[in-house]
């Protein structure tokens, strides 16, 4: 994710960056130009056509492409926006985790504190990798343990396997007398949360936009954009080059935002910031628990 000042907008207008949708879409704009004034070119200087052209069709269909790309952006702010609140949450009960055993194992059991503390972090970092489509190796995982190391490579699902072994670490503490049942009850909730979240995010990583919605506003851009230098063309002359490409471009770059935005966990630009995320986790976890930074 992108770190700017929004107070600095007058910078913004002349910034540009690798997921800038200018730049993504500066081929499909020279394109149109070069569209725009040939058909210009064509029906004013080589046809002579002079007839009074109608722009009502573009202002209906506009009107309801506007509508369109409304619902479109909504809807996938509100899946990043979820998603930020997903991980805010995931924030919150990691620090709660670590008070509650921080509190429950005192400093004779700093050993097993610091096991706990390497589970809870290898989770984080393997869930952000599992959102990402991605594995992480047993050997990169912070809990060094050698069975985990290649339980871990092979698990399936590695979100899951993790929170399986906190929940058995956590059980082995209370056969061992370290922590009593009504303990087990009392960070239930947390560790229940770990698998909340991480099912939470694969719904939204998982449902896309539906497809026949995406393709139809696709098309619905397309035909009003290609259509449009035919009645600009007689009013505006060459004039109409600017207009076409700047609603082309306003038209086109709210898709391209939504695209990008709908799937909050990857490492574009305007994705959410999950690896700061998870190092803020791993910093706290690691200092409640084991007293380091």
């Amino acid at each position: 994710m992108v770190s700017y000042n929004p107070k600095d907008w007058f910078k913004l207008i002349f910034q540009f960056h690798k997921s800038d949708t200018f730049r993504i879409l500066l081929p499909n704009m020279v394109f149109l130009a070069v569209f725009t004034g040939a058909l210009v070119y064509i029906e004013t200087d080589y046809y002579h056509v002079n007839f009074k052209a109608t722009t009502v069709f573009h202002q209906i269909l506009g009107f309801v492409l506007s509508m369109l790309l409304v619902f479109r952006i909504n809807s996938a702010y509100d899946r990043w926006w979820e998603g930020r609140k997903l991980w805010g949450t995931l924030v919150n009960n990691t620090r709660s985790l670590s008070i509650k055993l921080t509190a429950l194992l005192g400093e004779e059991q700093m050993e097993t504190r610091r096991k706990l503390s390497d589970l809870i972090q290898t989770y984080v970092v393997v869930l952000k990798a599992h959102l990402r489509d991605k594995r992480v190796p047993g050997d990169d995982s912070i809990y060094r343990n050698p069975v985990f190391t290649e339980e871990l490579d092979k698990a399936v699902h590695q979100p899951n396997y993790v929170t399986s072994k906190i929940e058995e670490a956590l059980i082995l503490l209370n056969r061992n007398g370290q922590l009593e049942t009504s303990h087990l009850l009392f960070l239930n909730e947390e560790v229940r949360t770990f698998t909340d979240v991480c099912g939470a995010c694969e719904r939204i990583k998982n449902t896309p936009i539906p497809y026949s919605y995406s393709l139809f506003l696709k098309k619905i851009i397309f035909i009003y954009v290609i259509t449009m230098p035919l009645p600009f063309s007689v009013d505006f002359k060459y004039w109409a080059i600017p207009i076409v490409i700047f609603i082309f471009y306003a038209f086109a770059s709210l898709e391209l935002i939504s695209e990008e935005i709908e799937d909050p966990f990857g490492e574009d630009a305007n994705d959410l910031p999950i690896d700061e995320i998870s190092r803020k986790i791993s910093e706290n976890v690691k200092q409640l628990l084991t007293g380091k930074n």
